[in-house]
């Protein structure tokens, strides 16, 4: 009877530990899935992202997110528009042209909130202005975010394709003809491209908006039905990049170059050009507008400042809202 009594207790007791075990385990199958579709292969951008998976912030909220690397800004922005995955990080500056055609994609959250497109010439090089280009050639790829600008561009210098060369080649050929020196610029953005040009071709940046070109640089994109299906995910999302850029702006961009190796291991990326190119992303984070808000936060009169130089450019027809283009609801 005694040792029956000790069975049952014992039975009674792995119950409750069981019973315990699985409401410790529920948080975990709670986590709600996210699929988020990166503009390109492994680059300093990317940091905040394979920080949070590293760090299992996107666990602590919730979230099982599932980072993919991409094939160019605007393959993903389709790919996001036909559903196929829930979030992109992108250049935002697409947006409008993207809309223009049909599509139901907006930002959430904007990192590269300052103009971060660039021409790279040679570190030497007496080029400062858009007018110095006259007589020379500009390499670029088709679907550039440049590609709508180009004209416009070289309009503030006084130029036009007659006066400078522009040079359309495949994606994969754009480095090659700029390092072999078959061209005397790069168009491409700061932060991406500087610091891979530092080894083979040591280069400067002649900044866009120095020409009064502004475009939103890389955030985060997703569909109007999924804003509205995935609400509170896509917050938790956002809030968790927030948080994994201002620890990085704090100090800890080496942790990010860690976190983009150890995620990206086969990618066999140069460290000292990863963390440039964090650095730099940092440094194209705030506009006048947007100083003191939180990081992700959209400024109403940068993106009416885009606007009208997409439409000035040819870009977007008159008529436009900015709110069509972006929302804050989802920043904290």
């Amino acid at each position: 009877m005694e040792r029956t009594t000790q069975w049952a207790r014992a039975l009674r007791g792995m119950g409750v530990g069981l019973a315990v075990l699985a409401i410790s385990a529920l948080p975990a199958l709670a986590q709600e899935k996210v699929s988020v579709r990166l503009d390109f292969s492994p680059w300093g951008v990317h940091a905040a992202m394979h920080l949070a998976k590293e760090k299992g912030w996107f666990k602590e909220a919730g979230l099982d997110v599932d980072v993919q690397d991409g094939r160019g800004s605007g393959n993903t922005l389709q790919l996001v528009n036909a559903g196929q995955v829930d979030v992109g990080q992108i250049q935002l500056g697409l947006l409008p042209q993207a809309r223009e055609n049909g599509a139901q994609v907006k930002g959430i959250a904007g990192w590269g909130r300052r103009t971060d497109l660039a021409v790279l010439v040679d570190k030497d090089s007496p080029i400062k202005k858009v007018s110095d280009f006259a007589g020379k050639t500009l390499v670029v790829f088709a679907a550039s975010p440049w590609a709508p600008y180009i004209d416009y561009w070289l309009k503030q210098g006084g130029l036009d394709r007659t006066k400078t060369t522009i040079m359309f080649v495949d994606p994969a050929a754009l480095w090659g003809t700029y390092t072999a020196k078959r061209a005397d610029g790069l168009m491409s953005t700061e932060p991406s491209a500087l610091p891979i040009a530092a080894a083979a071709r040591p280069s400067k940046a002649i900044l866009a908006e120095d020409a009064g070109v502004a475009y939103p640089s890389y955030g985060l994109v997703a569909t109007e039905k999924t804003i509205a299906a995935k609400r509170e995910a896509l917050a938790k999302l956002v809030a968790v990049q927030a948080k994994a850029w201002a620890y990085l702006r704090d100090g800890k961009i080496e942790e990010g170059v860690d976190a983009i190796v150890k995620q990206r291991p086969d990618a066999k990326l140069d460290r000292t050009a990863l963390a440039e190119q964090i650095r730099l992303t940092i440094a194209f984070f705030d506009t006048p507008a947007t100083q003191g808000k939180p990081i992700g936060w959209q400024a109403d009169s940068d993106w009416n400042a885009a606007l009208k130089g997409l439409e000035a450019a040819g870009a977007v027809k008159p008529g436009w809202k900015t709110s069509d283009y972006y929302t804050n609801d989802l920043i904290k």
